[in-house]
């Protein structure tokens, strides 16, 4: 299995603490995001977006490969048992842009935005599968954008801290 992955992403930051989480070996194909090589706009058109998964075919989009990753090694499990459960755990995800995702960006570049706002109003806690969908954002958020997380955002953040994938993940971002 390879990832072709860029550190400063956390959409591949997601896939990297699933793999994680999964004990899987991957070799990983790292990419600068300001000049994305050729040969990856030709396998995943038309912005070459990472991550991508190579598992003997080309899979991209981390919320995607996660739940590939979920079904094809479903040991330790990062969504619940319950069905209803594990539809609202995917709905969450689906729904990242809507939750967090525009406003970290906006705020990012600038923009109006209501970043701390919407943090307040996180469904977290849920699964593993969302908290994992959701961290690399907060992390990021706090430790590259100087965000002061609400309360329980920041104890949510301190216990998932105690596992080592989301340490690892912690580790990347102080190198960025």
């Amino acid at each position: 299995m390879k990832l072709i992955d860029a550190a400063r992403c956390p959409y591949c930051a997601r896939v990297r603490i699933a793999l994680n989480e999964k004990g899987l070996e991957v070799e990983t194909v790292d990419v600068d995001l300001s000049n994305r090589p050729q040969w990856l706009i030709d396998l995943n058109p038309p912005n070459g977006r990472v991550p991508v998964l190579d598992d003997g075919f080309m899979l991209p989009e981390s919320e995607v490969i996660m739940a590939y990753l979920e079904e094809r090694y479903p040991e330790p499990a990062l969504l619940p048992e319950d069905l209803a459960e594990r539809a609202r755990a995917r709905l969450l995800v689906q729904r990242f842009d809507e939750n967090l995702g525009r406003d970290y960006y906006a705020y990012r570049r600038g923009d109006d935005n209501d970043l701390v706002g919407r943090l307040e109003r996180l469904e977290l806690r849920q699964s593993l599968f969302v908290d994992i969908a959701y961290v690399p954002w907060v992390i990021r958020a706090r430790d590259m954008l100087g965000v002061e997380l609400p309360q329980r955002i920041a104890d949510w953040l301190a216990e998932l801290e105690q596992r080592p994938s989301i340490a690892r993940e912690i580790g990347v971002v102080q190198t960025l």
